[in-house]
Parts: structure tokens; sequence; C-alpha cells
């Protein structure tokens, strides 16, 4: 018996911006995956989904911040900002590596 499947289309369209409380549960939910990735020693994911989640953070209001769970905030604005800050340098591009072995 054949079965008739919806069709799934991957819609690359931009997402709805997100506002109140839905924004706030996106930001938690991006920061708990970055740590997610950093206990995983995934440090390339993590910085991605670190900027991502410090990006949408720096959208919300200070009343929303503190809806922000302060374990949270503290992994996101200092404990990464050690390891993924501006005077960290970027991660070397694949390929470019300056330690080459001498040939045999």
């Amino acid at each position: 018996m054949a079965r008739a499947r919806a069709k799934r289309t991957a819609s690359k369209a931009t997402p709805l911006p997100l506002e109140g409380q839905a924004l706030v549960k996106e930001v938690c939910r991006r920061i708990r995956v970055a740590r997610s990735y950093w206990d995983a020693h995934n440090n390339a994911a993590c910085r991605g989904e670190r900027e991502k989640a410090l990006a949408l953070y720096n959208t919300l209001t200070p009343a929303q911040k503190d809806q922000i769970p302060q374990a949270l905030r503290v992994w996101l604005r200092y404990r990464s900002e050690k390891y993924f800050g501006p005077h960290r340098p970027p991660p070397p591009t694949p390929g470019h590596s300056s330690q080459r072995r001498p040939p045999r």
C-alpha cells in the first residue's frame, strides 16, 4: 500500500524576527548549545554558537537580560570571553598550517 508522504521543503527564507519571550528562549537555547559544544571540546562549533548567542543577547532589553539564568549569563559574558574574546587569535585556516614538518 503506497502512502502519500507530505513533501518537506527546506525553506531558505529568513524566519520572522524573534521578540519578547521567544527571543529570551532562543538566547538561552543558543547559550546552552554553545556550552554543550564547549563541554565536548568542539571549539569551532562553540565559537560560532557563542557569537550567534551574543549577537542575540545584545539585542535584549535590560529587563529581558534579567530573565536569562545567571549561570548562562556568566558563561556567555565572562568565562567564554576568556577563550573566545577579541584578544584571542582566530582559529587557523584549514590546510595552511604554520608548523609544517620538514621533508625526510
